[in-house]
């Protein structure tokens, strides 16, 4: 029997990856219940390169690659990275904004010109961001967050919504057909994926299209 949910307070960890259009869904989503929940609500974005998951090469590593601005998921994490260096808010803010460059406006994220827009619409220090956006120390926190995924907990694409009772799910929300109830869902997502660990796999099926 599930809980009463309604005075819960939660900490989630959600795997993603800025290339991912429905870890940019989840961000639509989670950022909705947070209106709502307010503190009650900790997410937690950890880092999950697809371009790791996708590589061909059994000994290729995309935190051991060159920072020199050419792997668009090395430099989207950096600006995450440095946006978060400004505080909490500041992150949340270019976290939605850097989203929409991708999925909303077609860009490529490697590009400084990109970045450097999306942070001057999320309202950051420009100055202090250039000069943060062009250290790597966020590589080995993306090695750490891609390794704990992975082989701790099993993740294997964006985006995973982990309990920090180590309960998760990878969730593909249809972004032209958002839950009309965002709170209620999340209620429901909770009370499915965190408190009834029995339930291994839900996975509708695809109508063929006529």
């Amino acid at each position: 029997m599930a809980q009463d949910l309604k005075n819960d307070k939660y900490e989630v960890d959600v795997y993603f990856d800025y290339a991912c259009p429905f870890a940019w869904a989840s961000q639509v989503w989670l950022d909705e219940v947070a209106e709502e929940l307010g503190d009650r609500l900790q997410v937690n974005w950890r880092y999950f390169p697809l371009e790791q998951v996708n590589a061909k090469d059994p000994e290729y590593k995309v935190w051991e690659q060159p920072n020199d601005g050419s792997s668009s998921t090395l430099r989207s994490f950096q600006a995450a990275h440095a946006a978060r260096k400004q505080g909490e808010e500041a992150f949340a803010r270019f976290h939605e904004a850097l989203f929409k460059k991708r999925h909303v406006d077609g860009r490529n994220l490697a590009g400084q010109k990109v970045l450097e827009a999306a942070a001057e619409e999320a309202g950051l220090d420009l100055e202090q961001f250039r000069a943060d956006l062009e250290s790597d120390e966020v590589f080995d926190l993306i090695r750490r967050d891609y390794e704990h995924g992975k082989d701790k907990l099993g993740v294997f694409g964006t985006p995973t919504v982990v309990f920090d009772n180590d309960e998760g799910a990878y969730v593909q929300l249809n972004f032209r057909d958002m839950p009309d109830d965002p709170v209620q869902f999340w209620h429901d997502f909770v009370d499915t994926v965190r408190d009834r660990p029995s339930v291994l796999e839900i996975k509708r099926p695809r109508r063929p299209q006529n």
